[in-house]
């Protein structure tokens, strides 16, 4: 074809040298020419066709293909190709200008095919994160470590052209470079072990609230990376752990609270020791109406004059015999306030206990689970029973300890 358009314009009185030059300069515009029409013909009928068929089809993984824009980058391939299959054409005898050009368009064929894979390892990632076990078991450092070594390996490809060297040459050149690779991707090795003892032992997922207080994290898990793990502080802070100091330090994850339909409320107030007393009839009368309770006082008092009575134990002296007091019938009454509450999970742990004794009173604590295991929600019911028990401590006579302030002075003073 060459030697065609020469001859044609030698004919047509062009010297020789000029007649080659052009003819050249022809065929390699119309060479640019043809793989714009071929990109254009790839791009608005292939690719068009291929949308058509995948919006047509039921399955999801085509169309993540599709938004991660796999195809749109393999049709950049396509340009390239005929570009490499036909520049020896105009440059034939000129074989430097032929491999430039050659080496050129293996590089741009290399650049997009690294673009497509990455963008392959996208969709698959997106399929993957679109199942319920990727939040269990995240695999973004394994695709990350997928996208190094393909970097990795389409650069030195790149450079082997650039080189004029085989691949083979730079790879085995490699191994002295070994201990300054091992330095720079530290990081990366790293994270990349700690992802596998992460993944396998299950140790944490996306969304899990984990504490770490050598960094500052205290939230949910929103990403886990190949050298870093970002956590979602509950002030809205991010804060950027590395991934293999999940391995090496310790940390606090709350997915089995999560998991285990409950939250621990575990709270105490003391009360003035000072208030603590026998109960008298009257008082009993009083304690009765109180419908939690009624029973249980009813009973108890009736256990106790029999004992009493069977055992001839002395009245005169209330310390003969046993006899209840206010303090054990509040703690009655807050366990039995907290048994009929259906905000209070009655099948984990339930305790309300006295703690000893301290300089600011008896301590009573509250120790159950709340059903509902949201902050917020966690919060109103937290409050809700402690609201309810403070205003209903005066009821068994008894007194909230409190630090004497400024207000209890002026009442010494006047």
């Amino acid at each position: 074809m060459l030697d065609m358009i020469r001859n044609w314009m030698e004919l047509q009185g062009f010297e020789l040298s000029i007649a080659d030059i052009l003819a050249r300069s022809l065929l390699f515009a119309a060479i640019v020419i043809l793989s714009l029409i071929v990109y254009w013909v790839v791009k608005h009928f292939i690719l068009k066709g291929i949308t058509a068929i995948i919006s047509r089809t039921s399955s999801e993984w085509d169309d993540a293909f599709m938004r991660k824009k796999v195809f749109s980058r393999l049709a950049h391939i396509a340009p390239a190709v005929f570009v490499y299959l036909t520049i020896e054409i105009p440059f034939v005898g000129y074989e430097k200008l032929t491999a430039f050009f050659c080496g050129l368009a293996l590089i741009y064929i290399i650049a997009m095919g690294i673009l497509a894979l990455d963008a392959c390892l996208n969709a698959a990632m997106s399929i993957y994160e679109s199942y319920e076990i990727s939040n269990r078991i995240p695999i973004k450092g394994f695709v990350q470590v997928f996208k190094m070594i393909i970097y990795f390996t389409g650069g030195v490809f790149i450079i082997s052209i650039l080189m004029d060297k085989t691949p083979i040459y730079l790879f085995s050149s490699l191994g002295a470079l070994t201990a300054v690779l091992m330095f720079i991707f530290k990081d990366a090795i790293l994270g990349f072990v700690a992802g596998i003892q992460l993944s396998a032992n299950q140790m944490v997922a996306n969304g899990d609230w984990i504490e770490m207080p050598k960094y500052g994290a205290d939230g949910n898990i929103i990403e886990i990376a190949l050298t870093t793990v970002k956590v979602q502080n509950w002030d809205k802070t991010i804060t950027t752990i590395p991934t293999y100091a999940l391995i090496t330090d310790s940390f606090k994850n709350w997915r089995g609270m999560s998991e285990s339909g409950g939250r621990r409320i575990k709270r105490s107030i003391s009360l003035d020791m000072n208030t603590i007393q026998f109960c008298n009839p009257e008082m009993l009368k009083r304690f009765i109406k109180i419908q939690y309770i009624s029973n249980y006082v009813e009973k108890k008092d009736k256990e106790l004059q029999e004992k009493n009575k069977l055992e001839k134990v002395d009245d005169s002296s209330l310390a003969n015999g046993r006899r209840m007091t206010n303090i054990g019938i509040f703690q009655a009454y807050v366990k039995a306030y907290l048994r009929n509450n259906p905000l209070i999970n009655q099948d984990m742990t339930f305790l309300v206990r006295q703690l000893a004794p301290t300089e600011h009173g008896l301590p009573i604590e509250i120790y159950v689970f709340s059903k509902d295991q949201e902050w917020e929600d966690y919060e109103r019911i937290q409050a809700n029973i402690f609201d309810h028990i403070l205003a209903v401590v005066p009821e068994f006579d008894l007194q909230v300890f409190q630090d004497p302030s400024g207000r209890d002075f002026n009442k010494l003073a006047g």
